[in-house]
């Protein structure tokens, strides 16, 4: 080990030298520390609030409903969360077929179980096909009016 030390030193006081003189030698491969760097750290979460184009009044209807219908607890502000979508995903798990986890997230399987809502209720004619597009906007703003 020792002797390898010194054949690193020798080298780097060669390249020292060569590089432009003794005085350099000793920091021509040695950098200094890098400095820990702090990061800041997020968690990316589901989108809190997904009204799918629905005003805040039509929200607040959603809510009622949904507290009259689907075990709904959550606060009627207007803003379709986490507990709203859950409310709902059971609700849909129950009557229009959604079969995934009830976790507040509005993904394709829940548009699908929407939109197969909408349609039962005659506010919806187009594909069930979990794309929440302005077809399935539509409806939705036309029940929640209703509702």
């Amino acid at each position: 080990m020792r002797a390898l030390t010194k054949a690193v030193v020798g080298v780097t006081a060669a390249a020292g030298i060569a590089a432009g003189g003794l005085a350099t030698a000793g920091t021509a491969m040695a950098a200094p520390a890098p400095a820990q760097q702090q990061t800041a750290s997020i968690e990316v979460a589901p989108l809190a609030v997904n009204n799918l184009g629905l005003t805040q009044a039509q929200a607040k209807n959603v809510q009622r409903w949904l507290a009259t219908h689907c075990d709904y607890n959550g606060a009627i502000d207007g803003y379709l969360g986490t507990s709203s979508w859950k409310a709902f995903q059971r609700c849909l798990d129950k009557h229009h077929g959604y079969n995934d986890e009830i976790d507040g997230i509005v993904g394709p399987n829940t548009i699908k179980a929407l939109q197969r809502l909408l349609q039962k209720n005659g506010y919806y004619n187009g594909a069930i096909d979990g794309i929440a597009g302005s077809g399935t906007e539509a409806a939705f703003k036309l029940w929640a009016t209703k509702v």
